[in-house]
């Protein structure tokens, strides 16, 4: 799995950032392997949003933002917001006796 993560900072209307984003969100967690989707709104600020989005895998994402009904709605975002976005993997989870240890 992997995990897409865009930040917004919203530099135009709300209000239309907030109708388009809704698009997005719609059409993204309809495509074939995005297992969720969701959005936070930094806290004390009224636009700076973060988006996350898993997937089933790279492949699947890839072809979501690829195709051109995409595009059209990230389109809409793009004039309204900055975006800071990328592909994550998870890590696995390390206990105390497993954790790397910085070098002396």
């Amino acid at each position: 799995m992997v995990t897409f993560v865009n930040k917004l900072n919203v530099h135009g209307d709300l209000t239309r950032f907030l109708a388009a984003k809704s698009r997005v969100t719609r059409f993204v967690s309809a495509q074939p392997g995005c297992v969720s989707h969701q959005t936070l709104r930094l806290v004390g600020t009224a636009n700076v949003f973060v988006e996350l989005s898993v997937w089933e895998d790279a492949a699947a994402h890839r072809a979501a933002v690829t195709s051109t009904g995409f595009r059209e709605l990230a389109q809409d975002l793009s004039v309204l917001a900055t975006r800071e976005q990328g592909l994550y993997e998870t890590l696995p989870e390390q206990g105390p006796a497993t954790a790397a240890r910085p070098a002396a």
